[in-house]
């Protein structure tokens, strides 16, 4: 955007990665709804397309905010006249510097995910979001103790009736075939064979695009299909090496069978994970995959940022952090603006987009001295991914946040095909969760949109037997 509008400026984009990430096959799905792919491009193919951009690649050492000057890692300085910061975020791991915790969000974890894995018996995953519900679906011939802290899976998106739904899908020996998915990957040269340092978790690569998993094969050793057990409202308490574990004379469990009675393992694993429920269970290592903090660290040092509680750089409405000529989007910033009642922030790939083009769009207004609306794409929290081979629509307040006890849900839901919710609040719809493929999202992003009443239709709303979207055309 940024080189569209000064063909005639210098653009300097700043990364560790060789790659850049590209946005391909976008497609609008409505008004609020994108879908698209990511792909990793050499950060040539950019520079072709725009010749006043130049890649740098190196990581930021330092800012000098007063100064208006970059410091990379090389050694060279950068002036600026306006800056945007788009740093992203790094996983927030359960335990720092363990080599057997793995976290993942980027193209990198995932490919050491991947050569741990083929030599894997079993797992423990940590975490209760969009990847852990993605990692535990696609996992094959290897046994996964999934811990989670909520009752139920997947709570960033779903309630227990949508867990309810979508969990019979994880004991299922028949696997679909996926949809293949084309993407091109760009792998740096002589990457593959050597050794990635394992301090090297601490450079955060480029975030994981919605199909990330695709490619990748995710099979351990054994011979079966899927084998998941979740154990509900715990967390990790302690991790445990062999050595330490065997001094402990402590006792592991055996993965657990249906009938109940746990037995204690006879196997000596690598590492032993302790859950405050008690249990320990023994593993060839622990996937972390606990969200992740904002990657503000560089950028801290000499700069007064106002930062967020969860710890981002605030952002007005027109992307600026509280720096003159600084702006932020993305996983790095945090929305401190007065948020339309239907809209939050998400650390998710279809934000990160509307805000990185809306920041552009804002530093051109900012300089031609223009003045700008909001983006609309701001209206209404709106997201569509798949889960367990679903398609998954979220929209609006869809978790009923920040409503408190004044709201109402209703549910349709056909076992195996789809699951509908609809929140609403004085007879207004506030949010939906839509599972399947329901050819709901239009009609809802446009009730959530208009806040109509809707209190004369009653329950008539989710009739299977009623086409609602002729209702509202």
């Amino acid at each position: 955007k940024l080189a569209m509008e000064f063909p005639s400026e210098d653009i300097f984009l700043m990364t560790t990665s060789p790659v850049i990430k590209a946005i391909t096959n976008f497609k609008q799905v409505s008004k609020t709804l994108e879908e698209f792919d990511v792909e990793e491009q050499p950060s040539s193919l950019l520079e072709k397309r725009y010749p006043n951009i130049k890649v740098i690649q190196s990581g930021v050492k330092q800012l000098k905010s007063d100064e208006h000057k970059i410091f990379t890692e090389d050694g060279k300085e950068y002036m600026y006249e306006k800056l945007c910061l788009c740093a992203g975020a790094k996983p927030k791991l359960i335990f720092e510097g363990n080599p057997y915790v793995l976290g993942i969000r980027d193209t990198d974890s995932a490919q050491a995910f991947q050569k741990n894995l083929a030599q894997s018996e079993r797992i423990v995953v940590v975490g209760n979001g969009g990847i852990a519900l993605e990692l535990v679906y696609e996992i094959h011939g290897c046994e996964v103790i999934w811990a989670i802290k909520d009752k139920a899976i997947g709570n960033t998106f779903f309630d227990a009736g949508a867990a309810e739904f979508l969990t019979p899908k994880l004991t299922a020996e028949k696997r679909e075939t996926p949809i293949e998915c084309k993407r091109t990957k760009y792998t740096m040269e002589g990457s593959e064979g050597k050794e990635r340092r394992r301090a090297a978790s601490d450079k955060p690569g480029s975030a994981l695009g919605p199909d990330w998993h695709e490619g990748l094969c995710l099979k351990g050793t054994k011979e079966f299909s899927h084998k998941v057990h979740i154990e509900t409202l715990c967390e990790v308490k302690k991790i445990y090496l062999q050595q330490e574990f065997i001094q402990l004379q402590r006792t592991s469990l055996t993965f657990p069978k249906e009938e109940k009675n746990v037995e204690p393992d006879e196997v000596l694993w690598p590492v032993y994970v302790e859950l405050t429920n008690g249990k320990i269970y023994g593993c060839d290592f622990i996937v972390s995959a606990t969200g992740v903090v904002p990657n503000v660290k560089p950028f801290l040092d000499g700069n007064n940022f106002a930062v967020g509680e969860d710890g981002g750089l605030n952002v007005d409405k027109h992307m600026r952090t509280s720096l003159p000529d600084i702006y932020a989007a993305g996983d790095i910033c945090t929305a401190s603006w007065e948020p339309s009642p239907v809209w939050h922030q998400m650390r998710l790939w279809t934000q990160a987009r509307q805000m990185g083009w809306y920041a552009a769009k804002c530093m051109v207004a900012d300089t031609l001295g223009e003045s700008i609306d909001m983006d609309f794409s701001f209206e209404l929290f709106a997201h569509v991914t798949k889960f367990f081979n679903y398609k998954v629509v979220v929209l609006g307040k869809y978790n009923a946040q920040g409503l408190g006890l004044d709201h109402e849900l209703m549910l349709r839901c056909t076992k195996g095909q789809e699951y509908v919710k609809v929140v609403m609040q004085n007879g207004r719809m506030m949010g939906a969760v839509l599972i399947g493929e329901t050819d709901l999202e239009e009609t809802f992003e446009n009730l959530i949109l208009n806040q109509m009443d809707l209190s004369a239709y009653g329950e008539d709303l989710l009739n299977p037997d009623i086409d609602i979207e002729d209702y509202f055309d």
